[in-house]
């Protein structure tokens, strides 16, 4: 067996941070976690079946686990520690059957991820300590670029960054979307919901045509991919029966190993628009304003706001911001909006297409604007082909471009850094990103309520919001130093206090924490968690052994069920 993993990445500017994110753990020692109700001498076996079955270089354990712990963990928060029994790197459908075949036989849990950089959030960690970790990153192919239909198809090993390199190096017109962080997979990403900045970017809604191998082993395809023939199979929904794409997302009841997802078309032309407000209060104005341009088509796509304090930590410390105690005072976050040339908060959004219907899109805005919100500032830099033709991503100023035009990137890592004050320390981040209705009393009144709560444990108000038509995902950024006891405690702190705040207001966290997936799904309550209940159903039909990912998102089988209690 391997022990350490070959490398995660080919491009090292995300190998570097994969291994910058891991090679500092807490806890020098990976500590011997057996998988639940498996004897050691049983467990010996079923190791050596593993390596028969994929090669000694796809299986770890012991010190080789390094890679899949939570690098973020809090030991101060009450949670035993996440750690698997061992690791295995299928890079086929036939090899993950394997093995599933030997867990089912042993009736041992995996827990699967595709490339692990759901950071702030677990990562690659188990919810059941002991159990597998099952890691697709060597499932990485990219199957099909449909140009035309401006779609792809991927394994999920497959990276934002190796999604984009493969379309721009055979200059195909199409821009795929990317979330912050360009290390992380196009499958794992979109199935825990996550988002980009482009035409394309509510990833999740933009799925045709899913691959699921199920916990024994058989293998399902989705709407017209249902088909062996279909062309059409990436470029539609619509399905005859159920639609059962949605089972699949935040989902323990398969294993997607191939995903159809849309991508943006190559614009004639890009507008990168900013909106910017001077005072707290108008966060309301934002809301609504904006809110109405959203729901009316005026802009169709995602718009993004953030707060002073979060932009702030892009370019310096929080040290280097504030030399007091506590959060930085209200007077200091006015001046830095002069040194940072932005409001208190600020909103971005693009425009994409034919540049007079773009020019007409913006018109629109500004006369909104103006009647609506005068109290901000409205700018805009229009970017085209000079000859006429469609334009090239790479030809965007970066300052204005990057993420908000498909090209992956690594921009934001750097606010993990925020509060470290030693050159030792080890930056990190949880974060709290309830699902808001987009109202700007509501939105206000708990931007206020959030702002207070990490005051109170002398921390800063880091957040932004991503404005979909009808509601607000709200991420309150949880930045800290994991070296710091101090830090650990207070972040824990805001974390379980916004948590009950939002709760209270009926808030539910749209994505949450593996230590944190059983007190968001206890909030969908109605009819003594018949949700629930269903999906628990289904759960026990199809994977009867409740060997795929036990308790991701508070779904158990009934063998597992007593580490909902233990945890």
């Amino acid at each position: 067996m391997a022990t350490s993993l070959r490398l995660k990445y080919s491009d090292p500017l995300y190998q570097t941070a994969h291994e910058e994110a891991f090679s500092k753990p807490l806890f020098d020692k990976i500590q011997v976690v057996l998988p639940p109700d498996v004897s050691e001498e049983e467990f010996v076996i079923v190791l050596e079946k593993l390596a028969e079955a994929l090669g000694n270089d796809a299986v770890f354990s012991g010190q080789g686990l390094r890679d899949y712990v939570d690098p973020y963990e809090i030991p101060e928060s009450g949670h035993e520690r996440s750690v698997p029994s061992a690791a295995v790197c299928p890079s086929s459908v036939s090899d993950l059957q394997a093995v599933l075949q030997i867990v089912n036989d042993h009736k041992i849990p995996v827990w699967t991820f595709s490339r692990g950089k759901n950071l702030g959030y677990g990562g690659p960690a188990p919810r059941v300590p002991g159990s597998i970790a099952l890691d697709l990153h060597r499932m990485n192919k990219i199957i099909e670029v449909n140009e035309k239909f401006s779609y792809a198809v991927v394994e999920p090993g497959v990276t934002f960054g190796d999604l984009y390199e493969y379309c721009a190096k055979n200059k195909l017109k199409v821009w795929p979307s990317t979330a912050s962080l360009g290390w992380g997979s196009v499958i794992g990403n979109t199935l825990d919901r996550g988002m980009g900045f482009i035409p394309t970017g509510v990833h999740h809604e933009n799925v045709a045509g899913m691959e699921v191998v199920l916990a024994n082993g058989d293998v399902v395809r989705t709407g017209q991919f249902a088909m062996s023939n279909s062309p059409s199979a990436h470029i539609t929904k619509i399905t005859f029966g159920p639609t059962i794409d949605g089972l699949f997302v935040q989902s323990n009841l398969g294993i997607v190993t191939k995903m159809g997802i849309n991508l943006t078309p190559q614009p004639q032309a890009y507008m990168a628009c900013s909106f910017d407000v001077p005072e707290f209060e108008h966060i309301e104005i934002i809301t609504d304003v904006f809110g109405e341009l959203r729901r009316n088509g005026t802009l169709p796509y995602m718009v993004y706001v953030f707060y002073i304090a979060e932009w702030a930590t892009m370019f310096g410390k929080h040290s280097e911001w504030w030399k007091g105690e506590g959060p930085i005072p209200d007077w200091r976050l006015k001046e830095m909006q002069k040194d940072l040339d932005a409001g208190i908060w600020t909103v971005k959004f693009g425009l994409y297409g034919p540049t007079e219907v773009i020019n007409a899109q913006f018109e629109e805005v500004r006369r909104v604007v103006a009647k609506d919100a005068p109290v901000g500032r409205l700018r805009q830099t229009l970017f085209t082909n000079k000859n006429g033709g469609l334009l090239e991503a790479t030809a965007v100023d970066p300052l204005y471009g990057g993420i908000r035009v498909g090209i992956p990137s690594m921009w934001n890592i750097p606010m993990v850094n925020y509060y470290n004050l030693r050159e030792d320390s080890v930056g990190a981040h949880g974060a709290y990103s309830p699902i808001l209705p987009l109202d700007g009393k509501t939105v206000l009144e708990w931007a206020r309520t959030a702002k207070a709560i990490c005051a109170e444990q002398g921390f800063d108000f880091l957040c932004d919001f991503f404005m979909h038509e009808r509601y607000a995902i709200f991420v309150t950024m949880l930045v800290f130093d994991k070296t710091s006891e101090k830090q650990r405690i207070g972040v824990d702190k805001i974390f379980n206090n916004l948590f009950e705040a939002g709760s209270k207001r009926g808030f539910a966290k749209y994505r949450a924490h593996i230590n944190h997936m059983d007190l968001n799904a206890e909030l969908f309550d109605f009819n003594n968690h018949a949700y629930r209940r269903f999906v628990e159903t289904l759960k026990e039909s199809l994977d009867p052994n409740g060997i795929l990912s036990p308790g991701k998102q508070g779904i158990w089988s009934k063998r597992f069920l007593r580490f909902k209690h233990q945890n």
